[in-house]
């Protein structure tokens, strides 16, 4: 079973991605943590990925396709996979397809966990990662026991530069006009549904169960 999660950055698709993954037993690929594991190793990769990451822009396609293809090849993916976070342009899934269609693969389903601007602007606000194990929480919604400290290594939580409101405005005006047209490119390949994501996590994942089947 192979899934693309499809949504506006803060929509909650990581979280729903995760949890399909737990429950399918399928590994959850997210190309945000391909680019931080990168950038903390100081990869060639992960320094271009930062340039363009800090100014709340999309990380070039070449750079991103071959990585997932060659994550989606390995030997844990034989029963499927999450992919979260790409493909994020018509030409990334059109790269996609064709390199998945040399392996003999297709995607199954692409779900678009649906939520509104200015929900999101909220969300991401309230965002903090630890500055050492980069552990994330929410102020409201995942907050750590002692106010603005990692609950797993102590260390100090920071807001991050693209969570900040003017990043995420920017960010989202960005997916509107590079990502919104992926949503017709599965429609048309007719395996896209759209999820409500201002529903709890519990009701929202129920939800993707129904459409992937027990």
């Amino acid at each position: 079973m192979k899934i693309i999660m499809l949504g506006a950055p803060g929509a909650g698709k990581g979280t729903q991605a995760k949890k399909i993954a737990a429950k399918y037993n399928i590994p959850h690929i997210s190309t945000g943590d391909i680019f931080r594991a990168n950038i903390k190793n100081g990869t060639e990769l992960g320094k271009q990925a930062k340039t363009y990451m800090d100014q709340g822009l999309l990380v070039p396609d070449e750079l991103v396709v071959d990585l997932v293809v060659d994550r989606v090849n390995q030997e844990d993916c034989k029963e499927g996979y999450v992919l979260d976070g790409f493909p994020r342009t018509i030409p990334q899934a059109e790269a996609l397809d064709v390199a998945l269609e040399k392996l003999g693969q297709k995607i199954d389903y692409a779900i678009d966990v649906d939520v509104p601007d200015e929900n999101i602007v909220h969300r991401m606000g309230g965002r903090r990662a630890c500055v050492g194990c980069g552990a994330t929480y929410h102020l409201e919604y995942a907050p750590t026991k002692v106010d603005g400290i990692c609950d797993t290594c102590g260390k100090e939580l920071i807001l991050r530069d693209d969570d900040k409101p003017e990043t995420v405005k920017k960010r989202l005006g960005v997916y509107h006009e590079q990502t919104q047209p992926l949503i017709d490119y599965y429609t048309k390949a007719g395996i896209l549904t759209t999820v409500d994501g201002t529903i709890d996590i519990e009701d929202v994942f129920q939800t993707i169960v129904k459409i992937l089947g027990e």
